[in-house]
């Protein structure tokens, strides 16, 4: 059975909330591939695939230009130095700038 097939079946599985979580890991520079197959088991090849179906194809472009060949996307290969997978700041809510009277 291809992952290309594989794909289209768990797509139909999964919620919107979780193919647009997904979506954003893939898109997080930090976030490494292996962390979206532990977390949703889904390979690269099957994210690639998601992707292509999910995203305009300019888009879709856009993104395999961006993580291909990108260390961070791959465990084995990113820093040892980076230990964490996303930016402290990330998802923090942002205090309200005060409106001057």
């Amino acid at each position: 059975m291809s992952d290309k097939y594989v794909t289209v079946k768990k797509i139909d599985t999964f919620k919107s909330s979780d193919l647009s979580r997904i979506i954003e890991m893939a898109w997080e520079d930090r976030t490494p591939f292996e962390a979206i197959e532990q977390l949703y088991d889904l390979n690269e090849t099957q994210v690639i695939h998601l992707m292509r179906t999910a995203l305009k194809r300019k888009s879709f472009q856009n993104w395999r230009r961006r993580v291909s060949g990108r260390k961070s996307k791959h465990l084995l290969l990113r820093s040892c130095d980076i230990t964490r997978a996303y930016c402290p700041s990330q998802y923090k809510v942002k205090s309200a700038t005060k409106v001057k009277r």
